[in-house]
């Protein structure tokens, strides 16, 4: 795991080995101090030479403005380094997320990866600007103060190795159990990042059912989750301060209490004294910042597994070795395929499923929910693969195609219309970057869109808020399918996105299909039969098999089903004549 963190440090490598090269030397400038003190104090102001007094005081004065020099560059190349490495680990998370299938995109919900791309990074953040810089610094410190402390006298730098055991004790006691509680947090932090979203996304919703108090009730449950976790392993945590302090003031006191005597017996002078006791805080307050270290990285593991966890996932579709580059048409066929989403032959949602269609071919599905309608067409552009059998485009199984020809061939209108925060025009861009006005503007009347569009004060370049909010369900429906068509695909899915239009402009959108992009293969999932009946194959779907197939006349005449949903669509006026 860590080796795969470390690798996102990448350009910021430099930085990283500054911070520690200069804080060392800080330190060293840092331990110098005490010694030149005590000399101070022992041949300056105790033999009182005035001179002596202040030379030393000048090199004083020059070593502590060499140590702040050191400490503010270790400080500054801490924070590039540290900063660096969460934009590479963020960059790492999203560039792989964009290259996981479906299957892998189920694993993990959207608060979950939005968790791990902000609370968890900055923990690392942190935690990383800790180990470069203060991690150094105090282990650092430590030697140095012991090396120099025991060079003055060695029977007081024996009450440090005294405390060390004590201190190890207690920070693992600690440390053992509060990572467990934290690990559990960041759990719950996914989910309260769900229940806000998914509430600021049905705000409409909520409000309308007046729902408000039961969403509030669901949040502070969360939140409560949060606080009582937090509270638990900070309880843990606040138990480091006494820890250290007790240890640091009995180090001091026997400290204090020897060093007086060894004075006294004429073993020891007052320089020295004061020197062991200046080390001795150093090496206490080391000790203390090392164990505030300890912490942050207690904390930020939780968060670093979490992290892992994403930049490890691969996807489970990918292109071959050798992949074919070119579609050569849209001919589409299913040989003998079942699907099922957790890849298991028991728990199939489609079963022995053959259907052979012809490039430029209409052909509409039907069926039920949960007749896993969407399923069957998510396997052609391969967003999921068969769990048994295979599917062909072009002639070519999909599992041969180089992933990004064979979905720049293949262009879907999901159920779920999605546009993005941006104009009408980079909108519709999505489908084809480098499409010129004309273009867009064709692609739009045949979606039946350009007359809305223009309506708009600022036509094409009106802004669309995220989400595509501030249009008409309708009128995104449209959009996304002239985005659809931009791409110029051999293969169009329509997966039930004409829901929201009425049946004249349905009509209006198939009859331009028909008539303008003849030679692309056309698959439209919906409900009503007004969408289909013109169709040269319709699809009965039914348990996730295909129940029937055949144009709307034979359907009418040879299939109950089809004939019956026909007849009440046509009573309650869904067609329209």
């Amino acid at each position: 795991m860590f080796k795969r963190l470390l690798a996102c440090v990448r350009e910021y490598k430099k930085a990283s080995l500054l911070s520690p090269i200069l804080v060392s030397l800080e330190v060293v400038m840092e331990v110098i101090i005490p010694l030149l003190m005590a000399d101070l104090i022992d041949f300056g102001i105790d033999a009182g030479n005035m001179d002596y007094i202040v030379k030393m005081g000048v090199i004083l004065v020059v070593c502590a403005m060499i140590s702040l020099s050191f400490g503010a560059l270790s400080g500054k190349f801490a924070a590039i380094a540290s900063a660096g490495f969460a934009k590479n680990i963020r960059h790492d998370i999203f560039y792989n997320v964009q290259t996981f299938s479906f299957s892998n995109i189920d694993k993990f919900s959207t608060s979950s990866i939005i968790t791990r791309l902000t609370t968890d990074v900055s923990n690392l953040q942190n935690a990383y600007q800790m180990i470069i810089r203060i991690a150094v610094r105090s282990p650092v410190m430590l030697i140095f103060s012991f090396i120099m402390a025991f060079s003055i006298n060695a029977k007081l730098a024996l009450v440090f190795l005294c405390s060390a055991p004590v201190l190890g004790i207690g920070l693992y006691f600690i440390m053992s159990r509060a990572h467990p509680v934290f690990e559990r947090v960041f759990k719950t932090y996914d989910r309260l990042n769900n229940v806000v979203q998914e509430n600021l996304r049905g705000i409409r919703v909520v409000k309308s059912f007046v729902r408000e108090d039961h969403e509030i009730e669901k949040f502070e449950g969360v939140s409560e989750s949060i606080y009582k976790d937090f509270t638990k392993a900070e309880k843990l945590i606040v138990m480091n301060a006494p820890l250290m302090q007790t240890t640091i003031y009995t180090s001091l006191l026997l400290i204090s209490w020897i060093g007086a005597r060894l004075i006294v017996s004429g073993s020891m002078t007052t320089g020295q004294l004061m020197g062991i006791i200046t080390y001795a805080m150093q090496i206490l307050m080391s000790l203390m910042i090392l164990s505030f270290v300890f912490v942050m990285i207690t904390i930020s593991r939780a968060s670093a597994e979490r992290i892992y966890e994403v930049l490890e996932e691969t996807s489970d579709i990918a292109s071959p070795i050798d992949p074919v580059t070119e579609v050569k048409n849209g001919d589409v066929d299913f040989e003998n395929v079942s699907f099922s989403y957790a890849n298991d032959k028991n728990k199939l949602c489609l079963k022995d499923i053959d259907l052979h269609i012809r490039s430029g071919e209409t052909v509409g599905i039907l069926g039920g929910t949960g007749s896993s309608k969407s399923s069957l067409v998510q396997l052609i552009p391969r967003l999921y693969d068969a769990t048994c059998g295979k599917v062909s485009v072009g002639g070519v199984d999909v599992r041969d195609y180089d992933l990004d020809v064979l979905r720049r061939s293949v262009a879907m209108v999901l159920q779920k219309n999605v546009l993005f925060s941006g104009t009408i025009r980079e909108n519709l861009r999505w489908g084809d970057e480098s499409a010129t006005d004309d273009d867009i503007v064709r692609a739009c009347r045949l979606s039946q869109a350009d007359e809305f569009i223009r309506s708009f004060p600022d036509g094409y370049d009106t802004y669309i808020e995220q989400g595509g909010t501030n249009v008409s369900g309708g009128q995104k429906q449209r959009l996304c399918i002239a985005r659809a068509l931009l791409r110029k695909p051999k293969i169009l899915i329509l997966d039930d996105s004409t829901s929201a239009v009425d049946t004249r402009t349905d009509a209006l959108i198939r009859k331009a299909f028909s008539e303008e992009i003849p030679d692309t293969t056309k698959f439209i999932i919906a409900q009503r039969v007004s969408s289909v009946m013109d169709a040269d194959k319709i699809i009965l779907m039914d348990g996730g098999r295909i129940s029937a197939v055949g144009t709307h006349d034979e359907l009418i005449r040879e299939n109950a089903i089809y004939r019956e949903v026909y007849e009440s669509q046509m009573k309650g006026g869904a067609i329209d004549e």
